[in-house]
């Protein structure tokens, strides 16, 4: 079998993700994904990292290529992926020991992010991790000239989304009692942001 939606970008940044993740995870516990697409990062998260649980999940369109992938590729230590609209009231995973969630915040429109980031505070433990990968701006700066364009193209496509900046990103997660701990420079011009549950 072919990966469903398999990406190319995904297939890049996994190795480099990880080897920054992998020691800030905890050793044991549950980590749900948000927006998992193919179910690339996933597969090879948590091959390597079998102690935790993992649990993908997307909208309900993207959910049979995602549910094919890990039926393939996938191990025991992922569980089926579930239906996630950061936007219900009731999310379908009701407690998390981390977070992940890799290039979704520049494609959703600003009130899906602030939901993220509330639902996210909901079902972090004391101490657990949102983990969130992709470009930011910071204080009104994009960091290079191609994220200037991506964001250009991506606000053609839809005015609602578009890189988001640090700043209000950041608010809205301490309004969520979730403080920074680590803000990765990456390649490519993207972040890794860590934040704990405090």
């Amino acid at each position: 079998m072919n990966w469903l939606n398999y990406s190319e970008a995904c297939a890049r940044n996994q190795a480099v993700i990880l080897e920054q993740l992998a020691p800030l995870l905890p050793t044991t516990g549950t980590l749900l994904e948000i927006g998992s697409g193919s179910g690339q990062h996933v597969i090879h998260f948590a091959a390597t990292l079998p102690q935790l649980r993992w649990q993908p999940t997307d909208l309900a369109t993207n959910l049979p290529a995602l549910g094919a992938n890990l039926l393939h590729f996938g191990s025991d230590n992922i569980d089926p992926p579930l239906v996630l609209d950061v936007t219900a009231e009731r999310w379908p995973v009701s407690a998390a020991n981390a977070v992940y969630s890799a290039n979704t915040l520049h494609i959703m429109g600003w009130p899906q992010v602030v939901a993220l980031l509330q639902g996210t505070g909901r079902l972090l433990k004391c101490g657990g991790l949102l983990c969130i990968y992709g470009p930011f701006r910071y204080q009104g700066q994009y960091t290079s000239a191609s994220n200037a364009e991506f964001d250009h193209w991506l606000q053609q496509r839809d005015p609602q989304s578009g890189i988001r900046d640090f700043e209000a990103v950041n608010a809205q997660a301490l309004a969520q009692g979730l403080a920074l701990e680590r803000d990765i420079a990456m390649p490519a011009n993207n972040q890794l942001l860590i934040w704990h549950k405090t």
